[in-house]
């Protein structure tokens, strides 16, 4: 609880220094990202390696969180916008129990893999200080951008990072592979 606490102080604090839209992307030099091992509603254990060849959007976030709420039909857009593309959505519900995630998911349909990590552990190991956060992540794991507070995932600055690190993807890929 007392984590939930903490992180609901920092998204408030966030929320009110920045506004609703969150202030830009932060570039980061290709560096692996953290371990990440949760396990998804049916029980089912996850890790990034479940993801490699995609570009991931990795999005810590919590159902007491407003920000986090008003983002998630963005990103079930974004989801819809980019199927068949090698993209994968991913949200990581922060220090919540299950009953609570399966609340909040009864009113929100959401087609994109929510992993559950309640005891903060896979929070604290990514050094996540305000909900929501969002790692987005190239095809071979590597942290490439954060951002710190809500977006509209499916249009604007969101949309073209996105687009670009795919056509990055795309033109790693050699021909004849």
């Amino acid at each position: 609880m007392q984590m939930k606490r903490w992180l609901g102080v920092c998204a408030m604090g966030l929320l009110l220094a920045s506004g609703a839209q969150a202030a830009g992307f932060e570039t980061r030099a290709a560096t692996p990202a953290p371990e990440l091992k949760a396990q998804d509603r049916a029980g089912a254990t996850k890790t990034l390696a479940d993801y490699r060849g995609k570009v991931v959007v990795l999005n810590f976030w919590a159902s007491w969180c407003p920000p986090c709420l008003r983002e998630m039909p963005s990103m079930e857009r974004l989801r819809l916008k980019m199927a068949g593309r090698p993209l994968a959505i991913v949200a990581l519900d922060s220090a919540e129990t299950t009953d609570e995630v399966n609340g909040f998911l009864s009113k929100m349909k959401l087609g994109f893999p929510i992993l559950l990590d309640p005891d903060g552990s896979n929070t604290k190991r990514w050094k996540v200080f305000a909900l929501p956060t969002t790692f987005l992540l190239d095809a071979e794991g590597h942290v490439r951008y954060v951002l710190t507070g809500p977006t509209e995932w499916d249009e604007g600055e969101a949309l073209a990072v996105i687009e670009s690190m795919l056509a990055e993807m795309a033109a790693s890929v050699k021909p004849g592979r």
